[in-house]
């Protein structure tokens, strides 16, 4: 029997990269699919007919995260398609340069828009169903150490870190809160494998992770029911080196 059969997840920024990963990993464990995007339409639908191969449903939603009345009303626009929703994929987020002494108030509002309340917004909204469910976060192995290139960026991870245990006490005992903090899984945009191989030796494994290896840890997080306000760091162990990045 597939574990997620009869389920339905809702993932932000599900059309690409890591959520693109979740999304088909999801369906090939029976679940259907509601895939946000912001602007990648194409990508959202080819996601969309790469679920419906493996045999689940699938619908494809626009949202802008960094308005938060378009957030405000992207889960009732999935459970309008899709009904109610069983798991929830915080996924979405935005990585942009900055530093302690460059960055406006603009930048650190988006992106805590964006990384940290979005997803508090869409938690509540999966809470009102009054249903069974899980939720898993999607952090940064930079959020225990300093992150000084990309400060908006961290302070919001650092948020959602926060927001994640709270919403672990908050929300039980019928929805299950937990996080995943990857490493070294994929080169940022407009970086290659290179990128990776070079700081291959900044964890104690000395090695790049996998997608795989970060959707097994997203599906054991949302399958296992006496798991709750866990961060589990998908990176080789790079937390624990107390480093500071550039």
């Amino acid at each position: 029997m597939l574990a997620f059969s009869g389920k339905t997840a809702l993932i932000t920024g599900g059309a690409k990269r890591i959520g693109r990963a979740i999304t088909v990993a999801l369906a090939a464990a029976g679940a259907n699919a509601v895939i946000h995007y912001r602007s990648s339409a194409d990508e959202a639908e080819a996601t969309a007919e790469c679920v419906r191969a493996l045999g689940p449903k699938a619908w494809t939603v626009p949202a802008d995260l960094a308005d938060p009345t378009d957030t405000a009303t992207l889960f009732d626009r999935a459970t309008d398609a899709a009904g109610p929703i069983d798991l929830l994929v915080n996924n979405a987020a935005i990585f942009e340069p900055s530093t302690l002494t460059d960055f406006r108030t603009d930048d650190l509002l988006r992106n805590m828009q964006v990384n940290a309340l979005a997803p508090h917004q869409l938690a509540r909204a999966f809470v009102a169903q009054r249903r069974d469910g899980a939720i898993v976060n999607f952090l940064d192995t930079r959020v225990v150490d300093y992150d000084r290139g990309h400060v908006a960026y961290h302070l919001s991870k650092r948020m959602l870190l926060s927001l994640t245990r709270m919403m672990a006490l908050e929300f039980a005992p019928n929805v299950r809160v937990n996080a995943v903090a990857p490493g070294l899984i994929l080169p940022p945009p407009g970086k290659d494998e290179s990128y990776l191989e070079r700081l291959a030796t900044s964890n104690p494994l000395n090695r790049v992770g996998s997608l795989s290896q970060v959707t097994d840890t997203v599906l054991f997080l949302l399958g296992n029911e006496f798991v709750t306000g866990q961060v589990v760091f998908v990176d080789g162990g790079q937390h624990m080196n107390g480093r500071m990045y550039e």
